[in-house]
């Protein structure tokens, strides 16, 4: 790993500051500096701006110390500008000059900014940079939290050729042998003799067999919280077949499966004191003869009976069937993420994820924790008058509204239909995909709202 979190008797040579900086600060430390130091920020013009970057070198021409901007009033989101440095700066051995607030967050951007999916191409040879942190809590915690977003990103990364319902599964079960968890999967025709016919119904018209996947870790007798993933593995559109423009990426619509087993590691990890469950409806929509079809009509798991409007909308109906079997346990904290609407990233862009919940100190917790770890997130309403959207003339519910307004809400609100028991319930809509760079967030796969759920969960079962 070309980045390493070290504490400082695993350093090695020079330990190389590296200066958070105001405007302000910058004025104050000035002085400070070698004349030939102060002549290459004028030079560069630097004044410390937030994310602006500056290595000074010393009399001997080798590498003093590093400056980068940030604003006068640090949050964890401007810590993330630190990722950037791994970019710029040579082999060598770093640490915050003062200690600060957000030092973790801090650490875990060198580890997400450094991510690289390197499966199908050779990368050229890498630098090894080294960051002293001298907290071990922060230093594992940075590490577990950077481990469970590039098990996200790799998942969503990997072309569905090679991660489709099959070795989803296959990837599933390495996790929890890992971590000593129970795996158990349904697969094919089984989904239809143990009740989930909506899960059946959207991936039996792939090569790849569907199935449920089910991995459960920790005692019985602590609280239990279950995380739900949609795994659609590729998604065409079914017979409302997408253009071609938006079937390209259609390998990450697997992204709420990617995403809460990165939570799930994460969690396994810190040995949280839960009883865990994961669950993962692990399909290809795909086209053949015995596709399922718009206006189709059929059963689910929890006995309603949903009429098919567009067989495009097929997340809400896997991840349908999957909810009800969590909710049949009547779990503390029951989590659901999904890749499941346009209508979300036309509301909120690709960064923040919409997150529905009718549980108010929920929602204020995890809009808390999402502060604290630089993880953004949004609050969406449950509007229960959408209802009627969603009203059917042959069935007890159309899956998907006719008229295209509030997708996102209408898509949470029918999954609400599925969750009953549970006493705390949440939907995350989320993108799971960077269309651009930035600090902490190379493009490609990425995992979102993780870090706060699994802080979260972490202050909640502590």
């Amino acid at each position: 790993m070309p980045v390493e979190l070290v504490n400082e008797k695993n350093a090695l040579g020079k330990i190389i500051p590296i200066d958070l900086l105001s405007p302000e600060r910058l004025a104050e430390i000035e002085n400070t500096f070698s004349t030939a130091q102060k002549n290459w920020l004028t030079l560069n013009k630097f004044s410390a701006k937030p994310g602006e970057s500056l290595l000074l070198v010393d009399e001997t021409g080798n590498l003093d110390r590093v400056l980068l901007g940030k604003p006068g009033e640090e949050d964890a989101f401007s810590a993330l500008d630190c990722g950037k440095l791994t970019e710029i700066l040579p082999d060598g051995c770093y640490r915050f000059s003062v200690s600060h607030t957000y030092e973790m967050i801090s650490a875990l951007s060198f580890l997400l900014n450094d991510y690289q999916f390197s499966q199908y191409k050779t990368l050229p040879n890498q630098k090894t940079i080294k960051l002293v942190i001298e907290n071990d809590e922060a230093r594992l915690e940075a590490q577990r939290l950077a481990e469970g977003a590039w098990l996200s990103r790799d998942l969503v990364n990997t072309p569905t050729n090679d991660m489709g319902p099959e070795q989803l599964s296959k990837a599933i079960q390495k996790l929890a042998t890992t971590h000593n968890a129970q795996f158990n999967e349904i697969v094919g025709e089984a989904l239809l003799e143990e009740n989930f016919p909506l899960i059946h119904a959207v991936g039996r018209a792939s090569s790849e067999a569907p199935r449920l996947i089910d991995m459960v870790w920790g005692n019985e007798t602590l609280p239990k919280v279950t995380l739900v993933g949609k795994g659609v593995c590729f998604d065409t559109g079914g017979l409302n077949i997408k253009t071609g423009n938006f079937m390209t990426l259609m390998k990450k619509d697997m992204g709420g499966a990617s995403n809460v087993l990165g939570l799930a590691a994460m969690i396994m990890d810190a040995k949280l004191p839960i009883r865990l469950r994961v669950l993962i409806p692990a399909v290809e929509n795909a086209i053949a003869g015995n596709a399922f079809r718009p206006g189709d009509v059929l059963p689910s798991r929890a006995g309603i009976n949903v009429e098919i409007s567009n067989t495009d909308a097929e997340g809400r109906l896997v991840l349908a069937d999957a909810l009800a079997l969590a909710d049949e346990e009547a779990p503390e904290l029951l989590i659901d993420m999904a890749t499941l609407t346009g209508a979300a990233r036309v509301a909120l862009g690709p960064d923040i994820v919409p997150f529905y919940s009718h549980d108010d100190g929920f929602s204020d917790e995890i809009q808390v924790r999402s502060k604290d770890m630089a993880d953004p997130i949004w609050r969406m309403p449950l509007w229960s008058p959408y209802q009627t959207m969603l009203d059917s003339s042959v069935a007890d519910v159309n899956h998907a509204s006719a008229s295209g307004f509030a997708g996102s809400i209408t898509a949470a609100l029918f999954l609400s239909r599925f969750v009953k028991k549970a006493a705390v319930w949440s939907h995350f809509d989320i993108y799971a995909w960077n269309p651009k760079s930035a600090p902490a967030k190379p493009m490609g796969g990425e995992a979102q709202a993780i870090r706060a759920l699994y802080a979260l969960i972490k202050a909640r079962y502590k």
